[in-house]
C-alpha cells in the first residue's frame, strides 16, 4: 500500500478502465481527430508544459504538504488548509485552470503525449468535484489509516527533512500550527456527527489512544520523550553533529520545540474529549457505509475513485468470487509440484516450520534486516524483467508506535524528487510475528519492483510537466505493485514453493477484498463476519485479518482498487502478447507501463494500443 499525499485527498483522477466502465471518462484516446504536424504538435506541447508547471506552482502554494513531499520548499513552514474554506478555495482554483487551459489551447493541435497531459489536468477537476461534495463522509478523524491525529505527527517526523537551522524552524512553526488543525477537525467532525456520520466505535477508541501516547512522556511528565519531541531532539542533534548550527542554535531550537509540543497537550485533550463524548453514540457490528445516510452513493463515488471504472458493487464482488476460485486452483497445483497433497498441506507446513510467536526486540531487528536484504536483491534481479532501473536508496523501517497496531498492514511512501529522502516501507510489528516466507511478496510489493521502484522512476521523470511526478492513482499504483509481485516470481525472486505460495496467498488476499468490501458497504456484512472470510478464505491471522477489517470499513473502496489495476495491467500485457506474438518483448511492455508514473487505466491502455502498433511497424 502506497502511502497517499493526503490520505483520501491525494491526486487521483477518475476515468473509464474496464470494459462497460465510463465513470466520470472523457475521451483519452491518443489519436487526434486530424493529425497535427510534428513540429507544431511540439511547440504546442512545450506550450502546454510550461503553462501547466505554472499552475502546478500555483496549487503547491495550496498544498505545502505536497510540496515537502516532492523535496520542495515552498511553504515549508505552513500546513495544508483542510478547512472548508480552503478546500473550496483548492477547488475554485482547479476550476479556473482547467478553464484557463481549455482556452488557450486545442487538445487536437497536440502531440499524443501533450493530449494525455492535457486529459489528466482536466480529469482531476472531475475528481475535485466529486471529492468536495463528499466531504463529510471523510471527516478527519474517520480513516484507520490517516486519521488527523496521527498523520500530521506522522507527516513530521517522516516527511519533513531537516537540514539547516531554517529547516528546523520551519518544523517548530508547524509543530505550532497543529492546534488549530486539531480544532477544525473537531469541527468537521462535528458538522459529519450531525448529519449521522460518526466513526465507528473502534476508531474512537484507536483517536483516544493515539492521543494519549503522542502526550505521554516528556515534556509533558517525567517519561521518556514524547513522539514528536523525540523526533525534534533527534533532529536538531544531527545538525549539531554536522555542525549545521552551533550549540547555542541548537540549544534555543530545543527550547522552541519543547514549547511547541507542550503547546500541543490542550489540542489533543480537545481531541479526546471529543472522542470520548461521542464513544456512547458510535456503532459496533454493521457499520460499512450503507447504514450511512446517503451512503450507498457515497459508496459508488469511492468506487469510482479508487477503481477509476463504473463497476458496480454487484459486479466487484462477483469479480472477487470468480477470482478466489481461480487462484485456490493454482495453489493446489503448486503445492501438488511441490509434493504437498495441496496448498492447505504446504500451508501447514510453513506455519509448523515457522509458527507464530510474540514479537520481540531480536525478532524485529532481525525482520529489518530480512526486509532491507530482499529488496537489495530484488534489484539485483531486475534486469532479467526490465531495461528501466531505480535509481534512489530505499530503508525498510518500523512503523512509529503511536500508528503501530497489531496486524497493520505495511505501508510505503516514494523516495523525494532529489534522492534526499530515501524511498521507505513501514512495518508493524506488534503481536505475533508472521512466517519469514511472506517477507518475498511484501517486499515485492512495497518496495521493488513495486512502489518503491515505480515511484522512484516516477519523480525522475524528464520531459514531462511537473505534476506527472506527484499525482498518484490507486488502481494503477496498487495494481502495479500486485502485478509486481508476479514479476518477482518470473525473474525468480522466491527462494522455495513456500514463499511462491505466500505469492499466491496474497494474491487471494486481494481477490478476498473484493468481496469483503463491498460485502461490508454494499451487503450489510457485519466487522465479524468480514473478519472471519478472511480468515478461512485468504487464511489470514486473526489480528491481521481485524486489522484489514477496520481498514476497509473507514477507507471505503480503496482495497478494491489493486485487484481491479492488476486484472487490467495483465489483461493488457495479453493483449500485446497475442498481438504481438514472437515480437513481444516484456522487459519492452514493463518499462512502457512504469515509464510514465502513474497514469489512469485509460490513458494505460492507450500507451499500450500505441506502443502495439509501433512494434508492429518495426517490420
Amino acid at each position: 500500500m502506497i502511502k497517499p499525499i493526503h490520505a483520501m485527498l491525494a491526486a487521483t483522477a477518475m476515468v473509464s478502465c474496464l470494459a462497460g466502465g465510463a465513470a466520470l471518462a472523457r475521451d483519452t484516446s491518443t489519436a487526434p481527430a486530424a493529425t497535427a504536424p510534428a513540429s507544431a504538435a511540439a511547440a504546442q506541447d512545450a506550450r502546454l508544459a510550461a503553462f501547466l508547471d505554472q499552475e502546478f506552482t500555483a496549487e503547491l502554494a495550496l498544498r505545502p504538504q505536497l510540496a515537502t513531499r516532492l523535496g520542495r520548499k515552498e511553504g515549508m513552514d505552513r500546513l495544508d488548509d483542510n478547512s472548508d474554506a480552503g478546500m473550496l478555495r483548492r477547488l475554485e482554483w482547479r476550476r479556473g485552470s482547467v478553464s484557463r487551459m481549455k482556452a488557450a489551447f486545442s487538445r487536437d493541435a497536440l502531440s499524443p503525449e501533450g493530449r494525455i497531459n492535457y486529459d489528466i489536468w482536466a480529469l482531476e477537476l472531475d475528481r475535485a468535484e466529486l471529492q468536495y461534495r463528499f466531504r463529510r463522509y471523510q471527516p478527519p478523524f474517520y480513516s484507520y489509516l490517516y486519521s488527523v491525529h496521527a498523520e500530521l505527527p506522522n507527516f513530521l517526523i517522516n516527511t519533513h527533512q531537516v537540514q539547516d537551522a531554517s529547516d528546523m524552524a520551519a518544523y517548530i512553526t508547524r509543530l505550532r500550527a497543529i492546534p488549530a488543525v486539531l480544532d477544525t477537525a473537531i469541527g468537521q467532525s462535528t458538522q459529519s456527527a450531525a448529519m449521522g456520520i460518526l466513526p465507528p466505535r473502534f476508531q474512537l477508541e484507536r483517536v483516544i489512544s493515539g492521543s494519549k501516547g503522542l502526550i505521554t512522556g516528556a515534556p509533558f511528565d517525567n517519561g521518556p520523550a514524547s513522539p514528536l519531541l523525540n523526533d525534534a531532539e533527534t533532529k536538531i542533534a544531527k545538525l549539531l553533529a554536522a555542525k549545521a548550527i552551533s550549540p547555542v542554535q541548537a540549544a534555543q531550537l530545543t527550547e522552541q520545540a519543547v514549547d511547541a509540543v507542550r503547546a500541543l497537550q490542550p489540542a489533543y485533550k480537545r481531541v479526546i474529549a471529543w472522542a470520548q463524548g461521542n464513544l456512547d453514540k458510535a456503532r459496533s457490528g454493521v457499520v460499512g457505509v450503507g447504514t450511512l445516510p446517503g451512503g450507498a452513493d457515497w459508496y459508488a463515488a469511492a468506487l469510482r475513485l479508487n477503481t477509476t471504472t463504473d463497476l458496480t458493487p454487484e459486479q466487484i464482488h462477483q469479480t472477487g468470487l470468480a477470482e478466489v476460485t481461480r487462484i485456490n486452483a493454482a495453489e493446489d497445483a503448486l503445492a501438488r509440484k511441490a509434493g504437498f497433497a495441496d496448498a492447505a498441506a504446504l500451508r501447514a507446513d510453513i506455519v509448523a516450520k515457522d509458527p507464530p510467536r510474540p514479537w520481540t526486540d531480536e525478532l524485529r531487528a532481525a525482520r529489518l534486516a530480512k526486509s532491507n536484504a530482499i529488496v537489495n536483491a530484488n534489484r539485483a534481479l531486475l534486469p532479467k524483467v526490465f531495461t528501466m532501473l531505480p535509481a534512489y536508496g530505499t530503508e525498510v523501517v518500523r512503523e512509529p508506535a503511536f500508528s503501530e497496531v497489531a496486524g497493520g498492514a505495511a505501508h510505503a511512501a516514494f523516495a523525494s524528487a532529489d534522492g534526499k529522502r530515501p524511498g521507505r516501507v513501514w512495518l508493524h510489528m506488534l503481536g505475533e510475528k508472521d512466517p519469514d516466507a511472506t517477507l518475498y511478496t511484501l517486499m515485492c510489493h512495497e518496495g521493488i519492483p513495486g512502489h518503491l521502484m515505480q515511484g522512484d522512476i516516477q519523480v525522475r521523470q524528464t520531459g514531462t510537466p511537473q505534476f506527472r511526478k506527484a499525482y498518484t492513482y490507486v488502481a494503477f499504483s496498487e495494481g502495479w505493485a500486485l502485478y509486481a509481485e508476479r514479476l518477482c516470481s518470473e525473474m525468480g525472486a522466491f527462494p522455495d514453493a513456500a514463499a511462491d505460495l505466500e505469492r499466491l496467498d496474497a494474491e487471494l488476499f486481494r481477490a478476498a477484498r473484493l468481496v469483503v468490501d463491498t460485502g461490508i458497504h454494499a451487503k450489510g456484512w457485519s466487522e465479524d463476519q468480514a473478519v472471519q472470510y478472511l480468515i478461512d478464505t485468504a487464511h489470514l491471522p486473526a489480528q491481521q485479518a481485524g486489522s484489514e477489517v477496520r481498514r476497509y470499513i473507514t477507507v471505503p473502496g480503496q482495497a478494491t482498487g489493486y485487484k481491479v489495476g492488476m486484472l487490467r495491467i495483465v489483461a493488457l500485457r495479453e493483449k500485446a502478447q497475442a498481438a504481438l506474438g514472437a515480437k513481444f518483448d516484456l522487459r519492452g511492455f514493463n518499462d512502457l507501463v512504469v515509464s510514465a508514473g502513474s497514469v489512469p487505466l485509460s490513458v494505460l491502455e492507450g500507451r499500450v494500443d500505441a506502443w502495439i502498433d509501433g512494434q508492429r511497424a518495426k517490420g
